[in-house]
């Protein structure tokens, strides 16, 4: 640890600053004036990398470097206005859940639409011209095109922060972030003020790529990487603020600079890893800043929205129709290991739909009944599965008590993080979940010693008289048919309707004497021990598991499955996941480009079905239900 190298790890930091910034400032941008969770930010990032490759081998690696990479820019903006245009535009009436799951499937489309161009290899462009060797900063060398970064940094900060200020462009895109249903009673055309905020907000992702060229190669993982990096600096420098980007930015970059340099420390005996941080350490701040200022450092608390979505029906008890389709379809299920012996794939699927239901179940029961949006639900799913996984290898319990424990485990983690998370609301409680389900996952991914690390752990079968699939199926089917019944059970009782009272008035829930953040902490311990009881039901089925069921992409798709189903029915995550989990699998086993296949299925089912699967059927149920009926007059 030599001062040479802390003040180049420091520039380092300064260069990765800026090159994080572009694509920040574009995201909290389009995130302050659309209120949109743009997941496909990160898409037009790689876009711009692989745009700024073709144009540097058509143009030359010479005098048209330059201009290839300012087109790249502009090209990648031009796509960015044509996506708000064709496709955003046509959903913002929806509930701004929805938007978070069109551009979700705009990921998956865009990462195929990639590959089926540029191919799976990664492709590393040319030095920039001019700027391909070093210098010699304290005896080190450091590379020119990094200074180069530092200082297109601040004046790309500087160039968009005279845009915001000195036009009225800026003018009505600050007064957009404050209060967007006021510019629009103004008479300003939000719809095109949104559309140009968006192309805006492409083309700065697309600038951060192209200019990233030099320095990386174009790889497919790039979407995913950057758009969990860019959420952090949006919410921490303050949804909206351009500074509160590039100083959030600044302050990630140069913590996990600091943490390179100081690598392997030991302290009081007890080696500790630093550089291992560098995974994990932007959530912490995050974390940090969420807890101690919700609205990050530069930004100001979020004014209410006036549109509220579609109205929330009161939750009603099963008429007894619907109660019979249950049980004959609980007895179909029931039957499936009979009707098909001859097909064993079908019960390890059948089992995979049953868990997906269950993990969706638990998640709604906190986005819909209790209206808080959570990013890191995979955080207790997994908790469930290493707890039931460790119980059985470590301690040595049999599966059967490992099943009942492992959920205690999750419900545990629910306990600490929901006492952080539901002193937030909205998108901030969603980052801040997120937060807690990335460090949960970064101790998982490195603590070998106990978790296995990356290679998680194996051998985690069920006990001997499950060894059977049809009898494991059967027990899962149990299972999860009385966790959805609790839940459901739970809604209907006291709690649960004082949870939906706290849900839909927080001043009027408090004024007769509900605590709410009491109401919505237990909320998310039931969800989490539920979730947990669905892991540990998956780690016996797979008989092992690996960080990956914690992961951001386990988020994402229970996410999904939610509003693919509908967050206003019951029977809506039931039916989102069975249909995604079943489209993933089908489209998969079918197609190499099975992402852009599911992505343009998940669209199509958005623009038609705005309120979910399950939500559109209700619609329909009782517009029929109560139709009027014409009676013939008779003559007599």
């Amino acid at each position: 640890m030599s001062f040479s190298g802390f003040i180049v790890q420091l520039l380092n930091g300064l260069a990765g600053a800026s090159s994080l910034f572009f694509v920040a400032a574009g995201l909290s941008l389009i995130f302050g004036v659309t209120r949109i969770v743009n997941f496909a930010h990160g898409s037009f990032f790689m876009v711009g990398v692989y745009l700024a490759y073709t144009l540097v081998d058509r143009l030359g690696t010479g005098l048209g470097f330059w201009p290839a990479l300012v087109l790249a820019a502009l090209a990648v903006g031009v796509f960015g206005a044509l996506i708000e245009v064709v496709l955003l535009r046509r959903i913002y009436k929806a509930p701004e859940l929805f938007q978070l799951l069109a551009t979700f499937a705009l990921v998956l489309v865009i990462k195929d639409a990639v590959l089926w161009l540029w191919g799976p290899d990664e492709l590393l462009g040319p030095r920039a011209p001019g700027l391909s060797g070093s210098v010699q900063i304290l005896g080190r060398q450091f590379p020119s095109y990094d200074l180069f970064l530092i200082v297109v940094g601040p004046i790309v900060l500087g160039l968009v922060w005279l845009l915001l200020t000195r036009t009225r462009f800026g003018t009505l895109v600050r007064a957009a972030t404050q209060d967007r249903e006021m510019v629009s009673a103004l008479g300003i055309n939000q719809a095109w003020l949104f559309t140009a905020v968006f192309a805006l907000g492409a083309l700065l992702a697309g600038l951060g790529g192209a200019l990233q060229l030099p320095r990386e190669p174009a790889t497919l993982e790039l979407d995913l990487n950057t758009i969990g990096s860019a959420f952090v600096v949006v919410v921490v420098g303050g949804m909206g603020s351009i500074p509160g980007a590039y100083a959030a930015a600044l302050l990630i970059a140069e913590i996990k600079a600091v943490c390179i340099w100081l690598g392997v420390v030991e302290l009081f005996g007890i080696s500790i890893s630093f550089s291992k941080l560098t995974l994990v350490v932007d959530f912490l701040v995050m974390a940090v800043v969420l807890v101690w200022r919700p609205w990050g450092l530069f930004g100001r608390p979020q004014a209410p929205s006036r549109y509220v979505g579609m109205q929330e029906e009161p939750l009603r008890r099963a008429s007894k129709t619907y109660v019979v389709a249950a049980a004959l379809f609980g007895l179909v299920l029931a039957a499936m290991p009979l009707l098909t012996a001859d097909a064993p794939y079908t019960m390890v699927l059948m089992i995979d739909l049953l868990i997906a239901a269950l993990f969706a179940a638990s998640l709604h029961f906190i986005m819909g009944p209790a209206g808080m949006h959570s990013f890191g639900h995979a955080a207790y799913f997994g908790l469930g599965a290493y707890g039931a996984a460790l119980l059985v290898r470590a301690s040595g319990l049999p599966m059967e008590l490992a099943l009942v424990v492992a959920p205690l485990v999750a419900a545990i983690g629910a306990f600490i993080f929901g006492w952080f998370a539901v002193r937030l609301s909205g998108v901030y409680l969603a980052m801040l979940t997120l937060a807690f389900a990335q460090i949960t996952w970064a101790v998982t991914y490195q603590w070998d010693a106990f978790t296995g690390g990356s290679n998680g752990l194996t051998g985690v079968w069920p006990a001997e008289w499950l060894s059977d699939k049809r009898v494991y199926y059967w027990l899962t089917l149990a299972l999860v048919a009385a966790g959805v019944w609790w839940l459901r059970r739970v809604l209907f009782s006291p709690f649960g309707y004082a949870l939906r009272a706290s849900r839909d008035s927080v001043l009027r829930a408090d004024a007769i004497g509900i605590d709410v953040k009491r109401m919505q902490w237990v909320a998310f311990i039931i969800a989490g021990a539920v979730a947990g009881l669905a892991g540990s039901l998956y780690a016996f089925s797979k008989g092992s598991i690996s960080p990956e069921t914690m992961s951001v992409g386990k988020s994402v798709d229970g996410l999904v499955m939610v509003l693919l189903g509908g967050v206003q029915t019951l029977a809506g995550p039931v039916v989102g996941a069975v249909t995604f989990t079943w489209l993933h699998d089908t489209v998969a086993r079918n197609t190499d480009y099975w992402r852009a296949m599911l992505g343009g299925i998940i669209l199509l089912l958005v623009l038609l079905f705005p309120q979910g699967i399950a939500g559109f059927a209700k619609q329909m149920a009782d517009k029929l239900r109560r139709a009027p009926v014409k009676v013939e007059e008779v003559k007599t």
